[in-house]
């Protein structure tokens, strides 16, 4: 409590008209008497400059021109409160007499129900007992400092999770004075704060103040990957961090002296399985894969909204002795990022082997090579580990139609190109052959002509299905169709629901509403077996499913 016996300091946190700020500098100003304040504001609008006047320079802020200066007599200044006094504050009401009755209006009643209630103090009692409470939210309830020793173990020792973000506390020091006396405390969320670096000494007061944390929260807080890095060395059991919205550029662990100097603590996790860097400005793919090294249990990892706008492959082979830093990666999340090339993800599997859940939508994908309408596909059969994809789950069946579908368009788009040619430019081209046959080449004939449809109109062929449709992948030759085939001339842009009904007038077929949802179409395949196409999908265009010039189309309409 800041009083004239004890005035505030450098890093003292401060709130004042609804802002909060941390000092940075407590003197004269040339030009002005008195003593101010220099405070660096935790939202930049509030500040004016960023500790420069008439060109002399007070104090410096990590943001530009979030800084300002404050009287410290100004009105509303407040330097926040202890923990038990928030925690007081927010949980505990004071009991009335429980003698008195009390009226109390029914919550469904919209106002109109009032009834008198008995004993209302007996229910409070109960709800403000606090050594039972588990979860605390303190978040803006403007804690700034631990009360005496052991008072907080003594009134709540069973707190599992702790909401102390957008608070006063100046420093992780307070934070572990803090932690130390919930010995039970596993989830901690400290976003929105600015913290000065722990004190690294034998007597740190971060030594056993989070044994058992196994969340930590560190969203806006700009703290850096190697304050990151030093700080979860005093959380034996931690599982997850999230550090976004940090203005992170990379992970590289340079930093200020004393920070610097704290690196000789550092060593490899096993316990992290998850880190958020979701909001951060990291682009550099490869030095952010090498700086997770040290994180060898990492299993998830989340990387939305960055700048990363390639996956470049890895610095050497695995033959040449080349172990992927996160190669025990189960998901990951690159949504809205800048990777536009799809074959970038041919690099994907040498980096994260194990993958089996990935997001990638939000990125210009396909905007190199016009590939922009097979992106799911693509990827699918680029990455043989993956399982879901932008949360969608790839059945057996969608994993069959997009490999056969990739490797039809390699030769359609690489006609020319030789079997070792086309391994380099597409790794999974020998694997992929291997499982679901080598395509026929195209003519050169049909090759111009599908240079020139491109996105226009293209023609296609229809024939219905006159016996009952196959329960498992069969050969087109051995199922019974109807004759003449049919040709019509549809948009790549058109859905599957319109063109379903598009090959029922083709076909001249009269269908009910209950034949129409019991109807179903299959692909001709490369291979001239017969893909699925899937109902659920109605809303999908033909260019998803790679319909384009000379797809041969089979419809059942059932009797």
């Amino acid at each position: 409590m800041m009083t004239a016996s004890n005035p505030p300091r450098i890093g003292t946190r401060i709130i004042h008209g609804g802002d909060v700020g941390t000092i940075r500098f407590i003197g004269s100003v040339d030009g002005s008497r008195g003593e101010w304040l220099g405070i660096e504001w935790d939202d930049p609008r509030r500040g004016k400059h960023d500790g420069v006047k008439d060109d002399k320079r007070y104090f410096s802020c990590r943001v530009p021109n979030s800084g300002s200066f404050l009287r410290p007599t100004a009105a509303g200044l407040s330097f926040g409160t202890s923990f038990l006094n928030a925690l007081t504050s927010k949980y505990v009401e004071a009991l009335r007499d429980s003698a008195q009755t009390e009226k109390v209006i029914l919550g469904s009643s919209n106002g109109t129900i009032e009834v008198e209630a008995v004993g209302l103090d007996k229910i409070r009692h109960q709800l403000s007992q606090l050594d039972s409470i588990r979860e605390v939210s303190l978040d803006h309830q403007d804690v700034a400092y631990a009360d005496e020793p052991g008072s907080i173990r003594q009134t709540c020792p069973g707190i599992r999770g702790l909401d102390l973000s957008h608070t006063l506390i100046p420093s992780w020091d307070m934070v572990a004075i803090i932690a130390t006396e919930l010995p039970h405390l596993q989830r901690l969320a400290l976003n929105q704060n600015r913290f000065a670096f722990p004190s690294i000494t034998p007597s740190t007061p971060m030594d056993g103040a989070f044994r058992n944390l196994k969340e930590l929260q560190l969203n806006a807080t700009y703290t850096s990957w190697l304050e990151c890095r030093v700080i979860i060395t005093f959380m034996p059991v931690l599982e997850l961090v999230e550090v976004g919205y940090n203005r992170l550029t990379n992970l590289n662990l340079d930093g200020q002296d004393e920070i610097q100097a704290a690196t000789s603590t550092l060593k490899d996790n096993l316990t992290i399985q998850t880190i958020n860097f979701d909001g951060n400005q990291l682009r550099d793919w490869e030095s952010l894969c090498q700086a997770l090294r040290p994180l060898l249990g990492l299993q998830r990892l989340i990387l939305s909204s960055n700048e990363i706008d390639s996956i470049t492959p890895p610095p050497k082979s695995e033959s040449d002795g080349f172990k992927s830093p996160i190669h025990n990666l189960q998901y990951l999340a690159l949504s809205f990022n800048s990777v536009k090339n799809l074959s970038d993800f041919d690099n994907f599997p040498l980096w994260c082997p194990n993958v089996t859940s990935l997001k990638v939508i939000g990125n210009p994908l396909g905007e190199v090579g016009n590939e922009s309408k097979y992106v799911r596909q693509f990827i699918i059969a680029k990455i043989a580990s993956l399982e879901t994809l932008d949360a969608a789950t790839i059945t057996p069946h969608e994993r069959s139609d997009s490999e056969r579908f990739y490797l039809s368009w390699i030769v359609k788009h690489d006609p020319q190109e030789d079997e070792e040619a086309r391994r380099k430019k597409h790794p999974r081209w020998r694997e992929l052959c291997k499982i679901h046959g080598k395509p026929d080449e195209p003519s050169s004939q049909s090759q111009a002509k599908q240079d020139t449809l491109g996105s226009r109109l293209f023609q296609i062929t229809v024939r219905q299905l006159l016996q009952d449709p196959p329960t498992t992948r069969t050969a087109v030759t051995a199922v019974k169709l109807g004759d003449p085939p049919v040709t019509l001339r549809v948009l790549p842009t058109m859905t599957i629901r319109t063109f379903r009904l598009k090959l029922v007038k083709a076909l001249k077929l009269k269908v009910s509403k209950t034949q129409t949802a019991g109807m179903r179409m299959w692909l001709v395949m490369p291979d001239k077996s017969l893909g699925l196409l899937e109902n659920e999908r109605d809303s999908d265009d033909l260019a998803w499913f790679g319909i384009e010039d000379g797809t041969e189309v089979v419809l059942y309409v059932p009797s």
